[in-house]
């Protein structure tokens, strides 16, 4: 078991964090000038304003409320690790808090990580950028832009980097699923890193319980929020920094304008962290934030393999073949044979009426035939009576 906090230590740790008015910037302050948590609250008012506002100094001279309750809450949380399922608590100088993020902007004071003990140092690498590529995405994803984050992540765990994601809908869960896939034991590498913006004794969304689960088994969950915390909306796009901070690279799968995936790789090129995007249908919304990234120098890749030479890693180890356009092409798998509906309807998504313009067909027989081929994997059927072809090995 790696060192745990004693409980006045702890104490001291989350009064600073749940203390109103003081936020990283100014506790990484105090730290510096006091110490240690404890040597702060230790201070006379006069001597805590030579550093911080009276209002603040009158704050920290305060006991939160909340603190007593949160104390039992996480002290209990802490006494129920194990071995194989570790729960600790990493402040600031802990020797498991990841470099990476202290040489961030905002690194949070304290990170909660929950996960199995034998990816934990010695036995494992450290936490470190260098082992670590994220994932991010639509939670509307195309049926093609969901095999690909799977695929992706499935080809880059296999060749050694740990995944790091957000546990969200669409592109995110796909990550997690495909690192969970390629997940491998001699490495000592965690499968993938689930960032949420909940505390670690809550998942959100709850449909992803099961596969929360299956990453603390495997990889880590980890979050900046005090248990207990619910899935605010705020909670969310603070949370990315800690994805780009943790990553080499990061991979944007598919994005609408606007959206928190632009937002987590703008931090991540912040950080100094290679950004790379997918591209994808000029017709598909999901495909304007990647081709907006790329405008403004994201590096376009079409197959993991791009991911890993630019980020000078040693190539991917070929795997069979998936329904994927990646592993296709690295592969070098024979396409299958296309059918005149196939051609019709290209890659882009399209509606039945179209379709009938195209191929000339009538409407019954068109749905018998996308039936077929939505069964044999070839089509997927998307959300307002439109159709995708799937590229499939």
């Amino acid at each position: 078991m790696q060192p745990t906090l004693e409980q006045a230590e702890l104490a001291a740790w989350l009064r600073l964090s749940l203390t109103p008015g003081v936020g990283h910037i100014t506790a990484r302050k105090l730290l510096q000038r006091f110490g240690a948590p404890a040597a702060i609250f230790a201070q006379s008012p006069s001597t805590l304003q030579t550093c911080v506002t009276a209002l603040q100094s009158q704050a920290l001279q305060t006991v939160p409320p909340a603190l007593g309750p949160q104390l039992e809450r996480t002290w209990q949380w802490l006494q129920a690790s194990t071995p194989t399922q570790c729960q600790l608590v990493l402040p600031w100088g802990h020797p498991l808090y990841p470099a990476a993020l202290l040489d961030s902007d905002d690194p949070p004071p304290l990170l909660y990580l929950m996960g199995p003990g034998h990816l934990l140092p010695p036995q494992a690498p450290a936490l470190t950028a260098r082992h670590c590529v994220a994932i991010v995405g639509s939670r509307n994803p195309t049926a093609q832009g969901e095999e690909n984050a799977l695929a992706f992540a499935r080809t880059l765990r296999a060749s050694g980097l740990c995944i790091v994601s957000g546990l969200a809908l669409g592109i995110d869960a796909a990550a997690h699923e495909g690192a969970l896939q390629a997940a491998r034991s001699d490495d000592g590498i965690a499968a993938t890193i689930a960032v949420v913006g909940t505390g670690l004794d809550r998942v959100y969304p709850a449909r992803h319980r099961d596969l929360a689960h299956r990453i603390a088994a495997q990889g880590w969950l980890l979050s900046e929020y005090p248990l207990g915390t619910a899935p605010l909306a705020t909670n969310f796009p603070r949370r990315n920094r800690l994805i780009a901070g943790l990553c080499q690279g990061l991979l944007v799968v598919e994005a609408t304008p606007g959206s928190g995936s632009l937002i987590t790789a703008q931090l991540a090129a912040d950080q100094g962290r290679e950004v790379f995007a997918i591209p994808g249908s000029i017709h598909a919304p999901q495909s304007r934030g990647c081709h907006a990234l790329i405008r403004q120098g994201a590096k376009l890749v079409e197959s993991a393999q791009d991911v890993l030479e630019d980020l000078h890693l040693p190539p991917a180890a070929p795997e069979p073949a998936t329904t994927s356009t990646i592993s296709s092409a690295e592969t070098n798998a024979p396409a299958p044979p296309e059918s005149a509906l196939l051609r019709a309807l290209g890659f882009d998504p399209v509606g039945l009426d179209a379709l009938v313009a195209r191929t000339g067909f009538d409407t019954a027989s068109l749905l018998v035939q996308l039936l077929e081929l939505e069964l044999e994997g070839h089509v997927a059927r998307l959300p307002g009576g439109l159709f995708q072809r799937m590229a499939v090995a």
